[in-house]
Formats: structure tokens, C-alpha cells, sequence
């Protein structure tokens, strides 16, 4: 799909955005356009990929639109990343939260109906599930934005994808953890009953691929994915330090922050599909062309909702997935 192709990725500076790089070239693309505020980030990265010249970096902010459409000027596919992610950030600064995941969403929309790209996919999160943060509300929003516009007069297919932490990602709760033990021999944890889920940085881009592969537009991909307490990572994260008398301490929960994440609510499950052993696909409310259609012999999730209070994988299991991504 990708080869002899040319492809834009915001925010790909990320964790996320190297994996799809680096995934992406073994397609043999055309070209890939990094797009991103982070300068440093751009140079390390290009020499992460040994200034690979099918790499294109470009210093560019999603909030204007003119840089965008200038950036995606011949591009295939588009894969839209860039976002402001944590969840503090965003409850102290939405208006920033609104331009960069609502506004520059929709800025990225404009840009890929006005180069004709052929489909764009939007990276999404769990938090936007029934969001009670700010953060889940903008991405929230811009799932709707992307899913709109398959209803738009465009030749442009647009597709979401749902994902719950990656780990290891930049600013991730096990960096947190690990940098507690060795400095403070302490562990903060907000609330010793909390959930999340995980999958790790190549499952995610498995995810981003399905969708892009196997969508006509319209869609939210949600892959199945496993949920553990947070208290249980904490404790094999202290384990495997092999220091001793590491205490953990209640910090209290944050504003916006929720006890167990859903990657599906209870609204949502109405209209969700089983695709295959590994995906649910969320079909939307809204009325887009042959969509239905296209997912009618598929069987309705047998779920109320899906949150990562259920099915927690046990503390062995966290550590095989530690060791396995060489986090421990």
C-alpha cells in the first residue's frame, strides 16, 4: 500500500511516530514528511535513521493551516499524531488544548481534502471514551471532526483508531516509576485501585496499519488490549530494582483523572462491531455512505461497555510484558 508512496505524519517526533517510521520503510515509500514543533527532536531523530533521505523533516505547528496544506501537498496517506497529550497540561491550559486538538485537527482535515490526500487517520485515546478531562474532551472532539468529514464532498477517506497507554512512551508512568525508586525509594501512585490499559509501541502501529488498510472511512478501530493496576506495576517495577524498603505512597487523584479508563462506553457499544479475535470497529451515529452497508454481516459486541477495570492480567504477566520490552 505504501510503496512508491509519499506520507505525512504530524507529531512524529513522538514515540509513536518513530515506530511508524520506522515501520513505514520497510514498504518503501516514496518519501516520509515528518511534521513537528520539536526542533532537537527532529535532529536526533534524523540521525536516529542515519539522515535516511526518504526522511523529510519539517519544523511546522498544526494550529497553521497554510504550513499544513504546504506539507501536504502530494501526499498519499496521512497519519495525523500530533496532539497535546497530558492530562495536568490540558486541565490548566485548555484554550491550548482546543487549538492544538481541535483546531489543528480540523486544520489537518482542510489540509488533506485540499491536497487530495487518500485517506488520513487520526490517533485517538481511551481518555476520549465518555471523557472526564479535558484532554479526552478535545480528542473526543476531534474523533468527531475526522469522522465528519467522510461526509464531506472529498475524495479523502478518514479514519479514528483508540489506543490505550504505550509503554514506554515519553513521560510514561514506568519512567516515572523507575526515576521514584532509584532517587527518592519511593512510589507515587494517585489512587492504589488504578487501571489502565497497555500495549506496546509496535502493537499500536499494528493498530494504526489495520486501519488504514481495512477501513473505508468513518470508522474508530479499537484494538483489544490488556489492563493491569497500576499498584501491580509499581510493585514489579520495585521488585526488579532489588532495592529494599521502597515505600508507596497515595497521592490522591488528579483532576480529570479516572479510576478505571473505557475504550468503549456504554453509548458507544450500541454501535459497535466485533471485527475480528483482535478489534472492535465503532460505527457512528451519524449517516456516512455505505457504511453500514459495508459492516452489516458483523456480529454486535456483547459488551456494555469495555473498561480496564475487567480481565487485569496478573503482576507475572506484567513482568513478562517489563522484560519483553526490555523496560526491566
Amino acid at each position: 500500500m505504501f510503496n512508491n508512496q509519499t506520507v505525512l505524519v504530524t507529531g512524529g517526533t513522538g514515540s509513536w511516530g518513530h515506530e511508524l517510521v520506522r515501520q513505514l520503510l520497510t514498504y518503501d515509500p516514496k518519501e516520509i514528511r515528518i511534521f513537528s514543533r520539536n526542533e532537537s527532536a527532529q535532529f536526533s531523530m534524523k540521525q536516529e535513521f542515519d539522515n535516511n533521505p526518504k526522511l523529510h523533516f519539517i519544523i511546522g505547528d498544526i494550529k497553521e493551516k497554510d504550513a499544513l496544506i504546504e506539507a501536504a501537498k502530494d501526499v498519499d496517506y496521512l497519519f495525523h499524531l500530533a496532539a497535546l497529550k497530558h492530562v495536568p497540561v490540558c486541565e490548566d491550559q485548555p484554550t491550548e488544548a482546543l487549538k492544538t486538538n481541535v483546531i489543528g485537527t480540523q486544520n489537518v482535515i482542510e489540509a488533506a481534502i485540499a491536497c487530495n490526500v487518500k485517506r488520513a487517520v487520526y490517533i485517538s485515546t481511551d481518555k476520549a471514551s465518555n471523557p472526564s478531562n479535558f484532554y479526552g474532551l478535545s480528542k473526543a472532539m476531534g474523533e468527531r471532526l475526522i469522522i465528519h468529514a467522510n461526509t464531506l464532498t472529498t475524495n479523502t477517506k478518514f479514519v479514528c483508531i483508540r489506543g490505550g497507554n504505550v509503554l514506554g512512551t515519553n513521560g510514561s508512568v514506568i519512567h516515572v516509576f523507575k526515576k521514584q525508586i532509584n532517587e527518592k525509594q519511593k512510589v507515587g501512585i494517585t489512587d492504589l485501585n488504578m487501571t489502565r490499559f497497555f500495549l506496546t509501541v509496535q502493537d499500536a502501529i499494528k493498530l494504526v496499519f489495520k486501519a488504514t488498510f481495512e477501513s473505508i472511512g468513518g470508522e474508530i478501530f479499537v484494538m483489544k488490549m490488556p489492563a493491569f493496576k497500576i499498584l501491580d506495576l509499581a510493585n514489579v517495577l520495585i521488585e526488579a530494582s532489588q532495592k529494599e524498603n521502597v515505600k508507596i505512597e497515595t497521592l490522591g487523584v488528579r483532576p480529570g483523572e479516572k479510576i478505571h479508563e473505557l475504550l468503549l462506553s456504554k453509548y458507544e457499544s450500541k454501535t459497535t462491531i466485533t471485527y475480528d479475535d483482535e478489534y472492535y470497529v465503532i460505527l457512528p451515529s451519524i449517516h456516512i455512505q455505505g457504511l453500514r452497508k459495508h459492516y452489516e454481516k458483523y456480529k454486535p459486541v456483547n459488551l456494555e461497555s469495555y473498561h480496564s477495570g475487567t480481565g487485569l492480567i496478573s503482576p507475572e504477566e506484567i513482568k513478562e510484558m517489563l522484560l519483553k520490552g526490555g523496560f526491566i
